[in-house]
């Protein structure tokens, strides 16, 4: 997700080179985590299962999801074939997690597991990042929608899809953002201050605007369009003036659990939490203030293209030399 995303990144700036070899090295890593996912589901099924009924860690799944339509919408212009096989793909996964995860949630309370009642909600009330994934994947659907309805002959169908999966996110995102302010201004953090998969708050709002700046694209005289446009602009407007809302919160809380409570700041896979809602929010400013006229919030997109860059080269650095320390553990008698 967040190589794929960067790779956007920098197609918008010009570096097209560049963008491709990242697009590839994504696509490569798509490619071996899934074969790892499979590997995990024969050898231990029975672990793979349990983290998909725990929502702290189920929602992590829909990555799957999100992975494969932030990375087959970058090879839409060169081969659309393998963006139609990836959202193919994305809509049985998304359909057996988004439904089956909250579902779980649901039975498990009915039946009274984990304490029922009253006492099951303290412990279902501390939302994470990992909880944003729902929108992250609904909206991915809604991207890759009006991406293939560009240029097909099922424009009406794909467009009506689009502005039905960002509706759907919209109103998952509203629900999921009053139990996490609910949570930091109450409960605080279990976890010493917002940790990194928190960041996925700002990427929700950043995936629903690029998908609403999409929509606003579609070719004239799609008729959801007349139905929805103005809508679908406001909406998109504040939710990316409340994810530029969210950052400066984000990188506080990071300032102080780093440098206030001096928590060593080291290598988890966890970092590449705050690298793809960097790289979204950097993709979605240009193309909605390019889009819409707006010169000021693209060149804000700009911008922060290089932001999304460099923090992907530092998580890109950590997980190298994280990769290299283990490798010399294993090799020493």
């Amino acid at each position: 997700m967040a190589t794929g995303i960067v790779a956007q990144a920098l197609s918008d700036a010009g570096w097209v080179p560049l963008s491709r070899a990242l697009l590839w090295l994504a696509a490569a890593a798509l490619a071996v985590l899934a074969v790892g996912l499979v590997g995990r589901l024969a050898t231990n099924r029975a672990g793979a299962v349990a983290d998909f009924r725990d929502p702290h860690v189920g929602f992590g799944y829909l990555t799957m999801v999100a992975a494969c339509n932030v990375v087959g919408t970058g090879f839409h212009a060169t081969l659309p074939g393998v963006t139609w096989a990836l959202a193919l793909a994305s809509i049985p996964l998304w359909l057996f997690l988004a439904y089956g995860i909250p579902l779980s949630m649901m039975l498990r309370t009915e039946m009274g597991e984990g304490g029922g009642g009253a006492g099951l909600l303290p412990r279902l009330l501390p939302v994470d990042g990992t909880w944003f994934l729902w929108v992250v994947a609904t909206q991915s659907l809604s991207v890759v929608a009006a991406t293939l309805a560009v240029d097909n002959s099922s424009i009406r169908l794909l467009s009506d899809a689009a502005v039905a999966f960002w509706g759907i996110g919209i109103m998952l995102y509203l629900t999921l953002t009053t139990l996490v302010m609910l949570r930091l201004l109450t409960g605080g953090e279990n976890h010493g201050g917002i940790v990194p998969a928190n960041w996925i708050f700002m990427g929700a709002t950043a995936i629903s605007v690029l998908a609403g700046s999409m929509i606003l694209n579609l070719p004239a005289g799609v008729p959801v369009l007349d139905l929805a446009a103005a809508t679908v602009g406001g909406i998109s407007y504040l939710l990316w003036a409340f994810g530029l809302w969210w950052v400066p919160l984000l990188v506080a809380f990071g300032i102080w659990r780093h440098l206030v409570r001096r928590e060593p700041l080291q290598y988890v896979t966890a970092l590449w939490s705050i690298v793809f809602p960097l790289g979204m929010f950097s993709v979605a400013t240009f193309h909605f203030g390019h889009e819409n006229r707006m010169p000021l919030v693209a060149t804000l997109g700009q911008w922060a293209d290089w932001i999304a860059v460099a923090a992907w080269t530092l998580a890109a650095l950590g997980m190298a030399v994280a990769g290299i320390r283990f490798i010399r553990r294993g090799a020493l008698p």
